[in-house]
């Protein structure tokens, strides 16, 4: 039996049994990781570069983008160094870290995902009114809010769960430092008192949802209104990637935060955190971009610039 004060480090699930299994692995994260990179990068310079992007909208796509790096690469490269060095180790400290960061990184995205879902049912369904509520200071002050309250979330999780003592082992049965993981070492009847935690972060997402939902109704009811048939095909546009990326991003990590033990496996486990840590922050720039002309003629005059330049 030992506890937490005795744990210098935890033992990570490993990706694979064998050698070419495991460098394979690493070239997917990397390959995964250098996307995120190329995507979320290229969103961040063409909306910081380009003066007609200063809308709401592209504002709080950067720092969706911000969010969607950091969430990544808290934990794929740990995930790289592992299966490169056909090792599963990481420091305590390192553990409570990636921890702490990850919380704060997917914290932040899912709040402004539920801002951006508002900026889309103001430009919509109230377009008159747009201008005077998503000024240049509101759009700040939600920005600042969103990643406060990801910040806070981050500290309380974090400080909760290092603070349990720990005498099942220092086995994790996932890849990287989680919550549930954490908590299934733990011998203290207090393990509780973060699962409480998690419960009131989770009725939180709950709330967001459903707000989510109820935005989504009203602008599909005022979008079926339009009478031109591409307005329609417009709004959709802007609308329906949103809806994909929050629909998996909280249908995942909901069901891996909340879920019975009894349902536990480490390849539900390895699935559902891949879907909600390292699916979405590839993919956004992707189905963001992909969705928007404006962006996309951003990202062709930056790209054809950096070229001529060099």
């Amino acid at each position: 039996m030992s506890n937490s004060s005795s744990i210098s480090h935890f033992l990570l699930l490993a990706l694979a049994d064998t050698r070419q299994l495991q460098l394979l692995h690493f070239c997917l994260f990397l390959g995964i990781s250098l996307a995120a990179l190329l995507g979320n990068g290229l969103i961040i310079s063409a909306v910081a570069c380009g003066h007609h992007l200063h809308t709401p909208m592209f504002f709080f796509l950067l720092n969706l983008a911000l969010s969607d790096l950091g969430s990544i690469y808290t934990t794929v490269p740990k995930a790289m160094h592992n299966s490169l060095w056909n090792t599963s180790t990481i420091s305590y400290t390192g553990c409570a870290a990636q921890l702490s960061l990850l919380i704060f990184f997917l914290g932040s995205e899912y709040s402004l995902l539920t801002i951006m879902c508002y900026d889309r049912y103001m430009s919509i369904c109230k377009p008159l009114h747009y201008g005077t509520l998503l000024g240049s200071r509101a759009c700040a002050h939600m920005a600042a809010a969103a990643w406060a309250s990801a910040f806070l979330s981050a500290v309380l999780h974090a400080a909760n769960t290092f603070s349990l003592p720990l005498c099942h082992g220092n086995v994790l049965g996932q890849f990287f430092c989680e919550i549930p993981q954490i908590l299934k070492l733990s011998c203290s009847k207090f393990y509780l008192r973060e699962l409480g935690l998690l419960v009131v972060t989770g009725t939180l997402s709950l709330c967001c949802s459903v707000f989510i939902i109820f935005s989504y109704v009203q602008i599909f009811r005022a979008v079926l209104r339009i009478p031109s048939e591409q307005g329609r095909h417009k709004a959709f546009s802007t609308c329906l990637p949103h809806l994909a990326v929050v629909s998996l991003f909280v249908s995942t990590g909901v069901f891996a935060y909340l879920k019975p033990p009894s349902k536990s496996s480490p390849s539900l486990d390895l699935s559902l955190s891949v879907l909600y840590s390292v699916v979405p922050p590839a993919l956004n720039p992707l189905i963001y971009s992909l969705r928007n002309q404006e962006l996309k003629a951003a990202v062709r005059r930056l790209m054809t610039g950096w070229f001529q330049k060099h």
